[in-house]
């Protein structure tokens, strides 16, 4: 039996593993989007499900983040080239809600005392929803960063 090559071994994984779960293209800049935000003092959510329909690819759904006692829900509906955006934030109530968008920008609008909120006219990419709360301690909370 011939010894095997240890070097030669760990080529043939890294080779097996780029073929079959490759980095991302756009993950530096996903990551470089992710943390440009001007206001650094915020609240990062996290995912409600492991599993979420729509995220990556052409079907955008509902989609659900929360962090401490903020539940942050929107669904995405394609409308041509952009999408709309109905959203509603737990603990109801009139918040700042900023929609970025990579290499387009950001757009801005309140929730109403309902805690909903629409945006209609998103452009398509790496997407980031920051929510300023204004109810007892001022706080923003930011979305880790979806494709739509």
């Amino acid at each position: 039996m011939e010894p095997y090559d240890e070097e030669q071994l760990l080529r043939n994984l890294d080779a097996l593993l780029d073929l079959a779960d490759p980095v991302p293209a756009d993950l530096v800049e996903r990551v470089k989007f992710a943390i440009e935000i001007e206001d650094i003092d915020v609240e990062a959510a996290r995912w409600e499900r492991s599993q979420l329909a729509g995220v990556r690819g052409d079907s955008p759904g509902t989609i659900t983040f929360y962090v401490g006692d903020l539940t942050v829900m929107f669904n995405v509906t394609r409308t041509g080239e952009s999408h709309r955006i109905d959203g509603w934030l737990v603990p109801a109530g009139e918040h700042g809600v900023e929609v970025r968008v990579a290499e387009h920008g950001s757009t801005t609008t309140t929730s109403d005392e309902g805690g909903r909120f629409v945006l209609t006219e998103v452009p398509r990419g790496i997407t980031q929803i920051l929510v300023r709360m204004n109810g007892g301690t001022p706080r923003t909370v930011v979305t880790p960063t979806v494709v739509l």
